[in-house]
């Protein structure tokens, strides 16, 4: 089944602030899925399946752009470029 998040297209009926980020999922040496933000620091979450670590990771990255807001500064966010390398 494909994934229900893009890069292009926000998910139906989630609420948006017109920020995109890229959120980097893999699984958890304790059975949960791991959802982490690479661009903002600290911003991580997980769940038992996918579409909880995404929720949860989507709750963390508002909470994290509401403490930029209140701070006033994007300072911390990290620019960062995915690839992939074959090696």
């Amino acid at each position: 089944m494909p994934a229900k998040d893009t890069f292009d297209r926000p998910e139906p009926g989630v609420p948006s602030r017109g920020v995109t980020v890229r959120v980097v999922i893999y699984p958890g040496e304790d059975g949960y899925v791991v959802a982490e933000c690479p661009e903002l620091p600290g911003c991580a979450s997980q769940g038992r399946t996918r579409d909880d670590a995404l929720a949860n990771i989507r709750e963390a990255i508002e909470g994290w752009l509401d403490v930029e807001a209140a701070t006033g500064s994007e300072a911390s966010r990290r620019p960062i470029e995915i690839i992939e390398l074959a090696v």
